[in-house]
């Protein structure tokens, strides 16, 4: 990273969304993976509080929504790269029943 402080993190590769370790504002920001070296940059959208989750990859309505390696919610509405992630466009998988 270019920068001497990430502006947010990801727990590991692969997932979708990342925390913001401070308050962002819309525009380019640069975070990392908390399990390697790899650096991502995304245009934010919208500002993203403390805290709160940033899409690392673009994720359709209906798609599985990772962090930690698993499923933490599913997207209620597409997702956009740089999007802010929050009850607007994901919904807890928590309580899913797998039967339909």
């Amino acid at each position: 990273m270019t920068s001497s402080r990430p502006d947010f993190l990801a727990h590991r590769s692969g997932d979708a969304v990342a925390v913001a370790v401070r308050d962002l504002e819309p525009g380019p920001a640069e975070g990392g993976y908390l399990d390697g070296d790899a650096t991502e940059r995304v245009e934010l959208t919208k500002k993203v509080p403390l805290g709160h989750k940033v899409a690392l990859r673009d994720v359709a309505a209906g798609e599985d929504v990772i962090e930690y390696g698993i499923r933490i919610g599913i997207a209620s509405a597409d997702i956009v790269r740089g999007d802010y992630v929050h009850t607007h466009n994901i919904r807890s998988a928590r309580w899913q029943n797998s039967v339909a």
